[in-house]
Order: structure tokens, then sequence, then C-alpha cells
């Protein structure tokens, strides 16, 4: 993965994730290691989460705390370090973009399987751009026509992913409702619905459709993704998204809790020939 990519988000996560495992195995506090720093404990928290950029002289000195003396081990540590600091190709429309979302435009683009609940609309990654300018639209009130289209933007380029060669799988079950809600016009639902029942043809993607027919479910506490990583040292990440921010959990039975869901809503679901068939049948509709 070159410079620039998502994997900036994956390294830090990585490293932080490596220190971590090193301090507690020196049975040092994150206050102790925050003070050797000069720093707090939520910033050493939030390093073993990934969620900050490494200064070059905090890692060395965090790593002689923990004593690594190693040169190579060391060496392997700060490289990644400076790796997980390159700034991702998103970095260009972070100011049209939530504050939490940059973190997850790159965790997405990192993960070799997306898992996906959504219920209010189209999730990104399967929108049309007509569909996503109506979105973005309705949910940027007031915004400038070039802030609109910068976002629409963005959310083609995430979709280059899931095309190209080697992209990652995606499961979807996408609630009816998401399927009835209009967005833009007639025309713009029915390219919507066109573009689903083809791009859920692909081999990488499994589309489901949960029908209103079905009744209660267990997708009731609302949307939400579920990402999977390459790397064995990372944990599953479920991002919930929120009105003014947004939640990563990575703790394994939070993990295994939206798993449990989301294997129920598969298996209450369609399959995805069933689904492309209600796709038709909406479309026929429209």
């Amino acid at each position: 993965m070159s410079a620039g990519e998502p994997g900036s988000v994956v390294r830090r996560m990585l490293l932080g994730s490596q220190l971590r495992r090193l301090r507690e195995a020196r049975g040092i506090t994150r206050e102790a290691a925050g003070y050797s720093i000069r720093a707090s404990e939520s910033k050493i928290s939030r390093m073993e989460l990934g969620r900050v950029s490494f200064k070059t002289r905090d890692v060395e000195d965090l790593l002689t705390l923990y004593g690594i003396t190693d040169e190579q081990e060391r060496a392997s540590l700060l490289s990644l370090a400076r790796e997980a600091n390159v700034a991702g190709w998103w970095h260009s429309y972070s100011d049209v973009l939530p504050s939490w979302f940059p973190t997850y435009v790159g965790l997405e683009g990192a993960a070799t399987l997306i898992r996906v609940y959504e219920v209010q609309f189209v999730h990104g990654l399967l929108q049309t751009a007509a569909y996503a300018r109506a979105v973005v639209r309705r949910g940027m009130k007031g915004a400038s026509e070039a802030d609109v289209e910068k976002r629409v933007a963005l959310r083609l380029e995430r979709q280059k992913y899931l095309t190209e060669e080697g992209g990652p799988e995606l499961h979807i079950v996408l609630d009816e409702a998401a399927l009835r809600r209009p967005y833009g016009d007639r025309e713009v639902m029915r390219g919507q619905l066109q573009h689903l029942i083809e791009i859920s043809q692909r081999p990488n993607v499994r589309l489901q459709v949960m029908p209103f027919g079905f009744g209660g479910h267990s997708g009731e506490s609302g949307a939400f993704t579920l990402l999977s990583f390459p790397e064995s040292d990372l944990s599953d990440v479920v991002y919930l998204e929120q009105l003014t921010s947004a939640l990563y959990l990575d703790k394994r039975e939070d993990v295994a809790q939206y798993e449990k869901a989301l294997k129920e809503l598969q298996q209450d679901s369609p399959g995805p020939d069933e689904s492309r068939d209600l796709l038709r049948g909406l479309l026929q509709l429209s």
C-alpha cells in the first residue's frame, strides 16, 4: 500500500497496540508512561488506540522506558511511526468532513471485509452520484454547491476500493425503508435501484434486503458497520455514527454482540437472489 493511502490509519493502530503490549509487559501504568513523555494518561490512551499521530521523540522515549534496547526492534517501530503519520488521500476533503469521519475513511479503505446494516439510506459505497448528491444536500442544508460536489467526489473515490482488483468483501443488509425513502426525484431513485441490482452481482458484494413484512428484528438499535482487517494484530472494529460524533468499538465482547446481530439479520433476510428480485419489484413500482 503506497504512502498516503488508508494504511496510515491501520499503522497507527498497529503501533498503538504494540506500545500497549510493551507497556503492560513491564507493568507500567498509562499515567507513568504519560509522565515520561510529558503528556497525560489520556494522551497515552489515544496513542495506544491509534487515534492520534506519533512524535518520533515520544516513541523513542516510550521504547526506552519499556526496556526496548535492541536497535533492530527500535528501528522497526520508529519506521512504523513515520509511516503512520503520512496523511491519507482524503486529507484534501477535510474541510467538508466532520472531524470523526477521516478515521472511518481510512479504516474502510484498509478493511478486507466490510459488514453493514443500514436503515436510513443506501450505504455510501453503493450510492450513485445523483443519489449521493441528494443525500448530501439534505444533510448539508445551506452548503455551497462546491462543498456538496466535494463531498460527493469523496464518496465516489471511496467506492473505487470496492471495484478494483483485490477490493474488500462487502456484506450488507439494507432495510427496505432505505430503498423506499426518496432522495432526489423519481429518476434518481430509479437509477439508484438499478445500480444496486447491477453491483449486487459483483463477486465481492453480498446484498440482502430486510423487508418490511418481517417485522421486528435484531437491527433495532440502528445502523452499524463492522470492519475486519488482514493484519492478525488488529481486532475487528464496530463503527457507529451519531449526529455530532462517532463511536469506534473494538472490545471483543462489543464486537461479538454486533456480529451476532448482523448474523441474525442475514439469516432473517431473503438471500441475495431473492433480494435482487425485491429490488426489481421496487424498480417496476417506481
